[in-house]
């Protein structure tokens, strides 16, 4: 329970945060160990520019496929529970990629790693929102994808290094590792609720709750998912479909991007290990940049329409602009410095982006989130597809030029169709 009122707040909610941003490290770090590790795993199972395209889609679909019922499992069991068996889960499906020989079974265990990590993001947004009122949720999503952003920079340093020593199957076994021991110490130090921690006082309980004008978040009690007035909510789809469009463009940065840098850029690999994180470093900014401008804003108006969408659709206009410039620039610096400023301008998008559903689904966050999400996955799973398609007839231009249209896309749905004010779970 919580301690009795005292002065000043008690900050855990914080300490939650720094907790969950670690698994959103973790998370992207196995994501993106596999982009480091795809030009020696091509070479070994002899696999083409369109295979690669769908062993990185294996992931991506069955990351979609997950997306709801992982979300609603945050909502139903709470995300202690369900984080600590989705974390294990995925950790010992990292260390089976090891075990790959052919394109059968990478694709196979990529398939089902992606199942193990759909409702993470769900569920943790679902954990979020018990901890934090609605003035913080901007920020507290910059942060955790900050570390996700964070997870795809420093992971070609750590997975080149591995690799050099030890081989590319070693890098799937040392990060799977992580998971573990991040499984071990949430398992000990988080609660579901702020009420059930011993170092939350009162003055940080009511600040928590206060801000928050839905008592149903914050009850104990298991509530039933309105899977009808969601799926029947012309908002939910707005939602999502920006959402798509976000990803489409993004997933470039996990999957193809050290690749274009190595073979279209001809950069050293030391040098891919180095320039392939410049963008994921301008990513971090925009990420902390986008979450306290969208909050800065909604304390200033008191308007989550205002705030959520005048950081997000300019977010996705500005990405879509840099794209241009890096495609057709005979120089690798200038593409690097164009594709760093475009990635911070899509990334701003994410606060406001996965604030929204915190804003407009009550306790059934999570599954709402769990929506939004997975179309976020079918954008990812068709973007290394048709940029591999693409490479293979012989351009490495044309690729931008299409992320660049379905950026603009979302930034349209942003400023004409998606309402961050109007509820996806009631009448």
């Amino acid at each position: 329970m919580a301690q009795a009122a005292g002065g000043a707040r008690s900050g855990t909610r914080w300490f939650v945060l720094f907790l969950i941003s670690l698994m959103y490290l973790i998370t992207y770090m196995d994501r993106a160990n596999i982009s480091v590790t795809a030009p020696a795993m091509a070479r070994e199972f002899g696999l083409s520019k369109v295979d690669m395209g769908l062993v990185f889609s294996a992931f991506a679909w069955a990351y979609a496929a997950g997306q709801i019922p992982g979300g609603w499992l945050g909502d139903r069991f709470g995300p202690k529970r369900v984080l600590l068996a989705i974390v294990s889960f995925w950790s010992l499906m990292t260390a089976m990629t090891a075990w790959a020989s052919s394109l059968v079974t990478l694709f196979g265990v990529r398939f089902v790693f992606g199942l193990g990590e759909a409702g993470a993001f769900p569920t943790a947004s679902r954990a979020m929102q018990l901890w934090f009122p609605k003035g913080e949720r901007g920020i507290i999503q910059g942060v955790t994808h900050c570390f996700s952003r964070l997870a795809v920079a420093v992971t070609p340093f750590v997975a080149i290094e591995v690799m050099s020593a030890f081989g590319w199957r070693a890098v799937f076994y040392s990060f799977a590792t992580l998971g573990a021991v991040w499984a071990a110490a949430f398992a000990v130090l988080y609660r579901n609720r702020p009420q059930e921690h011993p170092r939350v006082n009162q003055a940080e309980l009511d600040y928590i709750r206060g801000g928050s004008a839905d008592a149903a978040i914050h009850s104990t009690q298991r509530q039933s998912v309105p899977w009808k007035r969601i799926f029947g909510s012309a908002n939910m789809w707005y939602i999502a479909a920006a959402y798509f469009c976000f990803f489409y463009g993004s997933y470039f940065y996990l999957t193809w991007f050290p690749t274009y840098l190595l073979e279209y850029r001809h950069l050293s690999l030391q040098a891919v290990g180095l320039f392939a994180s410049v963008p994921l470093i301008t990513a971090m900014i925009g990420d902390i940049t986008g979450g306290l401008l969208t909050d800065s804003l909604y304390r200033w108006t008191k308007r989550l329409t205002l705030s959520r969408r005048i950081v997000a659709a300019p977010g996705l206009l500005g990405a879509a602009a840099f794209l241009v410039p890096a495609a057709l620039t005979d120089d690798a610096m200038t593409a690097v410095i164009c594709l760093a400023a475009s990635n911070f301008f899509l990334e701003m998008v994410l606060g406001p982006a996965w604030a929204v559903p915190m804003d407009v689904a009550g306790a059934s966050s999570g599954t709402v989130t769990g929506v939004m999400n997975m179309s976020g996955a079918v954008g990812a799973s068709l973007s290394p597809l048709v940029f591999g398609a693409l490479v293979q007839h012989g351009s490495w231009i044309a690729p931008f030029f299409v992320t660049a249209a379905i950026l603009i896309i979302g930034a349209l749905i942003w400023i004409f169709l998606l309402d961050p004010e109007k509820s996806v779970v009631e009448r």
